[in-house]
């Protein structure tokens, strides 16, 4: 259960002036409805300065104090000058992704129609915010998340661990959510559209360090347009909360499950196309040509060596299957999808508003 407060305390001088000078830039702002999400836990030394950092035109804050050791809630409430800033205590803690879920669920419930999530530990440059805020605004995404892989001098500031982690991670998650046009999958940095927020906390979403990844496998159900924005990496004297040696075993069994669901359901329940066929035949014909060779390598033939009619029966199904195979992921490659949902969902939803007034 979670519990929320507003703070309400005057506007600092100037900063309505500067909010109607921006929005005169671009009228758009007016109504974007942004707000941000973030999950605080362990970050009292640095909530405040995130706050501090956040645009003038992004129009509410809301921070989600995870069962947090800190009291973060209280200290926000009691030190935060900012009038946009909503405090939301839960209960227990639940996590990256149950802390975000709890803050989408608010800041949707308050009107609002772009939700960016950005973490408290300010190692995340606020200056990015528009930049992920304006693919959605545009109708050209519904997801947009940062990449540090987008240029070498953005990884300058990585761990080399982290490189080679993360680019073993991303190709696990191109395999796993079919979203083969992004990197950086556990980049935490991110905006989505409030429609595709409130399909997105229908879903069991995993409420831990697997989230990000796991939220772009829910999104690749809906058809959900996922865009990467370069951004470079940034590390300071923050501690993290994470231990790689506890999460490969369940990260890789999370990642095969999501795929063979994925698979599943996109090209043999949702669907059923050229690329299923591909997948079937090819799986049959591997299977076939390997499992004749072994049954012939197990079999005593007293030194003999295979025929060419014996090695051309296993290699030609391993062969063929394998091209098969190959030709699935490559419509899988270009099957991600590229026409955002949200306009769509967002009619829906005024044209069932309109039905239920008077």
């Amino acid at each position: 259960m979670a519990s929320t407060n507003k703070i309400s305390r005057a506007t600092p001088p100037g900063r309505e002036e500067r909010r109607r000078a921006l929005r005169a830039l671009d009228p758009h702002l007016e109504t974007a409805g942004v707000w941000l999400v973030v999950p605080c836990y362990r970050v009292r030394g640095k909530i405040l300065d995130v706050i501090a950092k956040t645009p003038a035109w992004v129009e509410g804050i809301v921070c989600v104090d995870d069962a947090c050791p800190e009291n973060s809630g209280d200290f926000i409430e009691a030190e935060s000058r900012d009038p946009r800033v909503v405090v939301v205590r839960l209960a227990q803690n639940q996590g990256v992704g149950g802390a975000t879920l709890a803050g989408y669920a608010e800041a949707a419930a308050r009107g609002a129609q772009v939700l960016v999530k950005v973490d408290g530990d300010d190692q995340m440059d606020m200056g990015y915010i528009a930049h992920l805020v304006a693919p959605i605004l545009l109708g050209e995404a519904d997801y947009a998340k940062g990449n540090r892989f987008t240029s070498i001098s953005h990884l300058a500031q990585m761990p080399a661990v982290r490189v080679f982690g993360n680019a073993a991670l991303s190709f696990a998650a191109k395999l796993s959510t079919g979203y083969w046009n992004i990197f950086d999958p556990t980049n935490g940095y991110t905006a989505m559209e409030a429609q595709v927020a409130r399909m997105i906390m229908e879903k069991r979403v995993s409420r831990r360090f697997f989230f990000e990844t796991d939220l772009l496998y829910h999104l690749g159900t809906l058809r959900a347009v996922v865009r990467d924005v370069p951004m470079p990496a940034r590390y300071a004297d923050e501690v993290s909360n994470l231990r790689i040696g506890a999460i490969v075993g369940p990260f890789a069994l999370k990642h095969v499950r999501n795929f063979f669901q994925r698979v599943l359901g996109q090209y043999f329940v949702r669907d059923f196309n050229a690329a299923s066929l591909e997948l079937l035949f090819g799986l049959v014909l591997t299977l076939f040509g390997v499992g004749y060779a072994a049954h012939y390598i197990a079999t005593p033939h007293n030194g003999q060596a295979a025929s060419a009619g014996v090695v051309m029966a296993a290699a030609l199904p391993v062969i063929l299957g394998v091209q098969l195979l190959l030709q699935a992921m490559n419509f899988d490659v270009l099957n991600v999808p590229n026409r955002p949902i949200h306009p769509y969902l967002r009619t829906i939803a005024r044209m069932e508003a309109e039905e239920k007034l008077p």
